[in-house]
């Protein structure tokens, strides 16, 4: 699995601080925090049919995890959803799309890390591209990491942060393992996520998931909890270690990039190795949701 360069892309426009400008041309400024220190925020979001999925919890969690790292301003709910639906209508775009939102603390007048460096506001990116979801419908591979999540006296996972580089790392050490993504465990050993995504097992009739000890709290993740909920299917939340994804009936990785895709097989070992009944039940469920839910944006 690596994404492709999608040619409808060549001509995006991009919204910086409400400013709307040709891919080419966009671009922050050096002393910005994102590029000083990796001192920014994140959300992806997906569009359906013209409507956001998820909206709210997105931006509840972005402006989590801005509080958390004291930004001075934060903007509104309200400014934001004006900006990305600017930029959605710029690029005439109504479905199949992915948009990246990054709020950084804002330029500093000089470099440093000091925050009180920063006073002209915070910096704002909207980033809308044409995606369907990333791993297709065929399933992935993973191998652990060497590399181990944060725990939360180290770096609390729930500050969606901007400073992915021990993300990277794992995801080069799947690379060089000749898989998709990586398995990223705890500091105890226990699975924390991948990589990239939340990941599920399922046994005897029984849909696990690790808790958010060393994990962001994933929106998508927290949907599927729902769904087993409202549709009676049994499910845990729970430290879960190797052994038990080895010898799962099923596996599968939720993320709103990629939405829910099924495991193949994890350090070279067949995943179940038959058919996926609530894999597949889950992924129709949510598909209902995603096109009957959402905030619309664009008409």
């Amino acid at each position: 699995m690596h994404q492709q360069y999608d040619p409808r892309n060549r001509d995006l426009i991009v919204n910086i601080n409400g400013n709307l400008v040709h891919r080419d041309l966009a671009g922050v400024s050096p002393f910005d925090s994102s590029v000083q220190g990796g001192d920014a925020v994140w959300e992806g979001l997906r569009l359906y049919g013209g409507r956001v999925f998820r909206l709210t919890e997105h931006l509840d969690r972005l402006r989590s995890s801005a509080l958390a790292l004291a930004f001075a301003e934060i903007p509104s709910h309200e400014r934001i959803t004006h900006e990305i639906r600017r930029t959605l209508e710029a690029n005439g775009m109504r479905d199949g799309v992915h948009v990246r939102l990054t709020l950084t603390r804002g330029v500093k007048y000089t470099s440093g890390m000091d925050p009180r460096l920063n006073t002209s506001g915070p910096t704002l990116i909207v980033l809308a591209e044409h995606k369907p979801p990333v791993y297709g419908s065929g399933g992935i591979t993973l191998a652990t990491s060497a590399v181990r999540r944060f725990p939360p006296d180290c770096l609390d996972p729930k500050i969606h942060h901007c400073n992915l580089i021990q993300s990277i790392l794992a995801k080069i050490q799947a690379i060089q393992a000749g898989a998709d993504d990586a398995i990223m465990l705890d500091s105890r050993g226990f699975i924390a996520e991948t990589n990239a995504t939340h990941l599920f097992v399922v046994e005897r009739g029984v849909v696990r998931t690790p808790t958010c000890a060393a994990c962001p709290e994933g929106i998508t993740r927290a949907v599927v909890l729902e769904l087993c909920a409202r549709h009676g299917i049994p499910h845990e939340v729970r430290d879960l270690s190797l052994t038990e994804l080895y010898r799962a009936d099923e596996a599968f990785c939720t993320g709103t990039m990629g939405e829910l895709v099924p495991v193949l097989r994890a350090d070279g070992r067949e995943i179940g190795g038959g058919p996926r009944p609530i894999t597949e039940r889950l992924r129709g469920l949510f598909r209902e949701l995603t096109t009957s839910e959402g905030t619309v944006l664009v008409p």
